[in-house]
């Protein structure tokens, strides 16, 4: 902690009120109201006297008052600066004052500080007489970080059924702990504190307020035509396709059912919108947690739980808002409630070739999705090349693809809480010139006459060897 030392100076009173023969002394320090990290604070010592002064000690007390640091010292032995003081025997009272400034103070600065200041018994010098005053230090320090999260994602969407969604809020470096509550589009939101947890297992809430509907929001997302799904293969018969796709990657769709041109992946969006409405307002419940740090500072949890609509809730604004002695103006973060839209397919090799490894990978979205979606993809109409039903992930990765996938069908669904969507995808596998038509496995690899004459070599070897 660094400390700037000021001069002692005397100043003359009248005040003759107290008066002993060995002399006396007051010390007191000036209050001072919680200061800011980061802000310049000036401690001041006044004591008075009509002795001659001996020395000026300062304090920072720590461990619970077990140490005491030394941060400054006046020792007027030494000192040529107070002549004036020699004649101590002329009955005068003077007010001193002694400050230390602190140019930047930090959070770690807070504590009680002591003032310790000592003067010559009048009547002699062998003796000192001692007295000492404290202050605290309140050192505040506003929030550093605030962010907000869903809990328990990704998660699926629930279609028939209503569920219950956490916001989390974290606000992390106040000091001391930040006020922080939630508002929905703007205006606050009146929420049932809480101090223990929900249990994950409760099911939808019931709200016993008066009702106030809150159907004036835009539901242009609940009168969207849904898209026409992808017919699987089995029900058509012949070759995956698709009906009036509503929106493709291809220039030109006719181009793309030809074997011979380079591929690139069609895609079908579909929307899914969940068979429940509640048009009334739903019941928030607010819990906060309080978690110590190290330094000082406390890093607060707020969790706002409701029960989500997605016709009401999607496209909602929420807002954490912080307010802090040190913040002249009340800290926030936002989130939208989006259901995913619009997805972006990406293959790798652009041009897939038999033997290859394909990887169709979703890189984002028409609209900012929150909270994170999760991805299952799927074969339409078959088992995936290894021989399970879907994957969970972000990217599908078909190892050394053969050539019978070509034309196959691949479905991803992206889904959060607020909704789901459907993307499909065709992959379109071109020769290899250097794997012989007919000569790959189901697997991608080679076989054939080659194969089997390596194989006949090998067993040769082994019976010569044991032989």
């Amino acid at each position: 902690m660094a400390s700037v030392p000021f001069p002692v100076v005397p100043l003359r009173i009248a005040d003759k009120s107290v008066q002993l023969c060995r002399g006396y002394l007051t010390v007191n320090i000036e209050p001072l109201p919680p200061v800011v990290a980061g802000d310049a604070v000036t401690l001041k010592c006044n004591f008075k006297t009509d002795g001659r002064m001996r020395e000026i000690v300062w304090y920072r007390v720590t461990d619970g008052g077990t140490i005491k640091q030394k941060i400054f010292t006046f020792d007027a032995m030494f000192s040529t600066n107070y002549s004036y003081m020699e004649n101590y025997r002329k009955r005068e009272d003077l007010v001193y004052q002694s400050t230390v400034r602190l140019p930047e103070v930090r959070i770690s600065d807070n504590g009680p500080y002591e003032c310790h200041v000592g003067i010559y018994d009048r009547a002699t010098r062998e003796k000192v007489v001692l007295a000492s005053g404290n202050i605290f230090l309140n050192v505040m320090a506003p929030p550093t970080s605030i962010e907000v999260m869903a809990a328990d994602m990704p998660a699926p969407f629930s279609r028939y059924q209503a569920q219950n969604f956490t916001l989390v809020c974290i606000v992390s470096g106040g000091k001391p702990a930040p006020m922080v509550y939630f508002k929905r589009d703007g205006e606050p939101i009146d929420a049932v504190p809480l101090t223990e947890p929900l249990e994950a297992s409760s099911g939808p809430f019931q709200d016993s307020r008066p009702f106030r509907s809150l159907l004036h929001r835009d539901l242009d997302d609940t009168k969207m035509q849904r898209s026409l799904s992808l017919l699987d293969a089995e029900n058509r018969g012949g070759r995956p396709y698709t009906e009036r796709p509503a929106r493709s990657l291809t220039p030109d769709p006719g181009v793309l059912l030809q074997p011979t041109t380079e591929n690139v992946p069609e895609t079908v969006v579909s929307r899914e919108f969940p068979r429940w409405v509640h048009s009334a307002e739903p019941i928030y419940f607010l819990r906060h947690s309080h978690t110590p740090g190290s330094d000082g500072t406390v890093e607060v949890r707020a969790l706002l739980t409701w029960t989500l609509n997605p016709q009401i809730d999607n496209e909602a604004l929420f807002s954490c808002e912080v307010k802090h002695p040190a913040l002249s103006m009340p800290m926030q973060a936002e989130v939208t409630l989006v259901a995913p839209k619009g997805p972006k397919i990406m293959m790798t090799p652009s041009r897939a070739r038999v033997g290859d490894t394909v990887r169709i990978l979703v890189h984002g979205f028409q609209n900012e999705v929150f909270p994170e979606p999760m991805f299952t993809w799927t074969r339409v109409g078959s088992r995936l090349l290894d021989g399970s039903a879907e994957f969970d992930g972000k990217e599908l990765v078909l190892e050394r693809v053969p050539a019978e996938l070509n034309g196959s069908m691949y479905r991803c669904t992206a889904q959060n809480p607020l909704g789901s969507t459907d993307t499909h995808t065709r992959l379109i596998v071109f020769e290899n010139p250097n794997i012989p038509r007919g000569t790959e496995d189901s697997n991608g690899s080679a076989s054939g006459p080659a194969g089997v004459r390596l194989t006949l070599v090998l067993a040769l070897t082994v019976v010569l060897e044991l032989t």
